[in-house]
């Protein structure tokens, strides 16, 4: 054989062992890629219910809340200790609860090593009360932020907003609900025994190392951090005994990067009553709701005496390509929490058929159409900057916003201190879970939605509200934008960030 040949031959053996190295690395890459805890959760640990809140009346009617952030330690799992953050304890926070019209004032302590802010998700407040990121709390001042609360009755939540740092701050564990009551628009045949028939369930997921949680990001997972398991509430492998015929879960994803379908192990369908916002205009029978980080859903699921179900996230297939959902958790399957009903249930009213008018608009009245191009890079080509007004609003104005993923991965999209309609996905009406009112939306690779919204102010040309994805490493990379409301005529400020 001449030199030539040997030469080629074995740069051909070296080629198919590097190819066959590749491959191999690819399929183990691919295998392994996915997360499956269906039928391995022992579910033996009671759920745990967030408190409600203390809150005292001032001498103006003021209900005012009392809230620190510090560190702590956790037992999630026997003997083992995991370094936490949380509100007023250890770990996540009480739930805050209080009523259309109610002036509100929540006084704001920063316990941590750290600045950081409170950020009011779903919340229609004045732009220096929102706790976005020109609203740090340096460590060991005192922020103070009061509104009146204008909005129907709802599932909201707060946690920190801190520019860069969102995603490890939620991580360890800072964040909780804010429930909305509204006593026009309450409807008495839900559940709404707080902690007994209506329960809040927060979902994250974890991984730990040791003791210590792992936040670390895995190869090929653009979306961030996806942990191993779930936990609700902060209690790992969780179960609920009820004991009404009819239960209302309060479902928050609470993640910073994993998208969720919910349904049940047995695949019952459940009534839908509720979105982002507050109640829809009529329940849906669904088997199926999808929540991206951020996003929340009320429903009602109805138990037979004895009986146990599991509450359970399915894999999805509307990432854009199977690349995506393979490496950003659309392969994956929980089980999340069991159910355990009763011998015998109390006796619940059936969902009503109609449960009220959506004080959102539908995009009649819309006097500016924008449109938001998503990319990790950016929002419509530009990373986030502090000093810097991207868009300008009208107060009293309604407007229609485009928003457009092409980037090849999933990402949401979240808009501060308003809720909107989804008017249109892909040109085509919104399916039944994007019928109610919205502040956070699903966007994977390849979707375009027309979102229809009203800003009703007040005005202030120097302090801006947010628009970001609520994948949270991709906000803290830049993925967000900032919007002012000004009076008519009025010319926008220059932001600044303002500590605490």
């Amino acid at each position: 054989m001449s030199r030539t040949k040997r030469v080629l031959v074995i740069a051909g053996s070296v080629l198919t062992v590097l190819s066959l190295l590749v491959g191999g690395a690819f399929l183990w890459l691919w295998t392994g890629a996915d997360v499956n805890t269906v039928g391995k959760e022992s579910f033996d640990n009671e759920l745990a219910i967030p408190p409600l809140a203390e809150s005292r009346l001032g001498k103006d009617g003021t209900r005012v809340f009392d809230l620190r952030m510090q560190q702590g330690q956790k037992e999630f799992r026997d003997g083992r200790k995991t370094s936490t953050w949380g509100f007023n304890g250890d770990y996540l926070g009480p739930t805050l609860r209080a009523e259309r019209g109610e002036k509100v004032r929540v006084r704001i302590r920063n316990g941590l090593d750290e600045p950081s802010t409170v950020h009011w998700h779903g919340m229609h407040l004045p732009a220096e009360m929102d706790g976005g990121p020109h609203q740090m709390v340096a460590p060991g001042a005192t922020w103070s932020p009061h509104w009146t609360v204008d909005q129907p009755a709802a599932t909201l939540w707060y946690h920190p907003h801190p520019h860069g740092a969102t995603e490890k701050h939620v991580q360890r564990g800072l964040a909780g609900m804010f429930l909305l009551d509204d006593p026009a628009s309450d409807r008495p045949a839900l559940p709404g025994r707080y902690g007994i028939d209506d329960l809040p369930v927060i979902v994250q997921d974890v991984t730990f190392e040791g003791a210590d949680f792992d936040h670390g990001h895995g190869m090929m997972q653009n979306a961030g951090f996806l942990g191993e398991r779930t936990m609700v509430n902060g209690t790992l492998s969780p179960y609920r005994e009820v004991a009404d015929e009819r239960v209302r879960l309060r479902l928050l994803n609470a993640s910073t990067a994993r998208t969720y379908t919910f349904g049940f192990s047995d695949d019952r369908a459940f009534d839908l009553v509720g979105t982002d916002g507050g109640l829809m205009e009529r329940p849906a029978a669904l088997e199926r709701v999808q929540l991206s980080p951020g996003e929340r859903a009320e429903i009602v699921v109805t138990m037979r005496p004895g009986e146990r179900t599991v509450l359970r996230s399915f894999p999805q297939d509307n990432y854009g390509g199977a690349w995506q959902q393979r490496f950003n958790g659309g392969d994956d399957s929980f089980d999340v929490l069991q159910l355990r009903a009763a011998d015998r249930l109390r006796p619940s009213p059936r969902t009503p058929a109609e449960l009220g008018t959506l004080e959102v608009p539908d995009g009649t009245k819309a006097v500016k159409a924008r449109h938001f191009d998503l990319k990790r890079s950016g929002i419509n080509g530009r990373a986030m900057a502090m000093d810097r007004v991207d868009e300008i609003v009208t107060r009293g104005t309604a407007e229609t916003w485009t928003v457009r993923n092409t980037n090849g991965m999933p990402h949401n999209f979240h808009v501060h201190d308003v809720q909107f309609r989804v008017l249109e996905v892909n040109g085509e009406p919104p399916s039944a879970a994007l019928r109610g009112p919205k502040d956070t939306v699903f966007l994977p690779h390849g979707t375009t939605m027309k979102l229809a919204m009203r800003f009703d102010g007040p005005a202030d040309p120097d302090t801006p509200y947010m628009y970001h994805c609520h994948l949270l490493s991709h906000e803290d990379q830049g993925m967000m934008g900032q919007f002012v409301v000004v009076e008519k005529g009025q010319k926008a400020g220059r932001p600044g960030e303002h500590r605490h």
